[in-house]
């Protein structure tokens, strides 16, 4: 089953007065339960990606399907509530999250936005969030800028699977985490996927933590498709310019995804 597709996708900026393409004819699928990666240097168009797959910016060309509805045809009440099938994870939760709210409004938000549970069901849900991203449910009442990093990104998570989407958007949402930290929130993310079947867009710089968890690569190169395919065949023979570029600036690759 397909979850987003994404056809013929351009959105042009002006820098210096003059236009350029941030993103120029990038066309892709992602299936139900697949990890689909975004590569590329800086200012490469992965970010501007993820922004106009959750509509945070409008397309100047192109279509996106999302759960086999067109997606940019929708508005107001309609888009709301397709939006809560899709959320992201940002690379600072510090900065996404009023950093003085604690952790439960964080999650508490989602469930009320989208009229998920009452407000007597909710204090429940949030404990149940928390444990299953493996944290205790007494962290509910520490505030944002009161928790690691690391539990910081777990709490991200929380409130990314608070509304049961079917796609997750990751905007390098493991880049600023220590080395032993990043494992455990990879291992995380891997265990919902094959517990919830959830789809991962994974944008990332970073070729080692690709191959750990991606089943499909695409490099981008100034906004362009410079190549695509299984994650593990592109990172081992990259076959672009960019590609090769990529995988020489990688020290050591992780393990592989089994």
């Amino acid at each position: 089953m397909t979850v987003l597709a994404v056809s013929n996708l351009a959105k042009r900026y002006r820098r210096g007065g003059k236009p350029f393409a941030a993103v120029d004819d990038v066309s892709f699928e992602i299936g139900r339960a697949e990890t689909l990666a975004l590569a590329g240097p800086s200012g490469s168009g992965k970010s501007t990606i993820a922004r106009l797959v959750l509509r945070l910016i409008e397309p100047d060309a192109g279509r996106i399907d999302f759960e086999g509805a067109d997606f940019l045809a929708l508005s107001g009440a309609a888009l709301r509530a397709r939006r809560a099938r899709l959320q992201m994870v940002f690379q600072d939760p510090l900065a996404a999250f009023n950093p003085r709210a604690t952790v439960a409004r964080v999650l508490d938000d989602p469930l009320r936005i989208h009229n998920i549970a009452s407000r007597a069901e909710r204090p429940r849900r949030i404990a149940a969030l928390l444990e299953r991203v493996g944290l205790d449910a007494s962290l509910a009442s520490r505030a944002i800028h009161e928790i690691s990093g690391g539990q910081r990104q777990r709490v991200a998570i929380a409130r990314a699977i608070a509304t049961r989407p079917s796609l997750i958007v990751l905007d390098e949402a493991v880049s600023a985490l220590d080395v032993s930290v990043r494992g455990q929130i990879l291992e995380l993310l891997l265990d919902l996927q094959r517990q919830e079947r959830i789809a991962y867009l994974f944008i990332s710089h970073d070729l080692g933590v690709i191959r750990a968890v991606a089943h499909r690569i695409i490099v981008l190169d100034s906004g362009r498709v410079a190549e695509s395919g299984d994650a593990r065949a592109v990172i081992a023979n990259p076959q672009s310019a960019i590609g090769k570029a990529l995988v020489a600036a990688t020290p050591r690759l992780t393990r592989s995804r089994p």
